[in-house]
């Protein structure tokens, strides 16, 4: 999760993104008055993670998760967001903060820094957590010459 000019790592940054700063963001976007057009209502969704497992390759249902989708037209440039649980606003609003970046919005700017911001702050929670708990971690070439 690196560049937000790049859609696909947008799109994580914007699931990662707390609904009250996409909601902040989508509101700066629409005080400019932009014609917004919403493509897909955002409804939760239950999502199906299948895998495939490895030894004889069959297809495997790992579980199901919930997630919002949601779909915008923001002055002719489209915008998408899909953000975990049942979140119909913050999916709303990370669609149009997608199409202001798309659509190179006068709140692009300020959008991709925010959310880089949110990749930085996930980095280094992922980075807090990795040091409370890589004391569990297991060196199994360690293991081998114990043998």
């Amino acid at each position: 999760m690196e560049d937000p000019t790049d859609r696909t790592d947008r799109f994580e940054l914007i699931a990662a993104a707390g609904p009250a700063e996409l909601a902040d963001l989508a509101n700066a976007v629409l005080e400019t008055g932009p014609k917004l057009s919403i493509r897909q209502e955002p409804r939760p969704q239950l999502l199906l993670s299948q895998v495939r497992e490895p030894v004889e390759r069959r297809p495997f249902n790992l579980g199901e998760a919930v997630a919002t989708p949601a779909e915008v037209t923001l002055d002719g440039a489209r915008g998408f967001a899909m953000v975990p649980g049942k979140a119909e606003r913050a999916a709303l609003s990370g669609a149009i903060v997608d199409a202001a970046v798309a659509g190179d919005h006068p709140v692009a700017d300020e959008a991709t820094e925010r959310l880089s911001a949110v990749g930085e702050r996930d980095r280094e929670q992922r980075r807090q957590e990795w040091a409370r708990t890589r004391h569990t971690a297991v060196d199994f070439r360690t293991m081998e010459d114990q043998q």
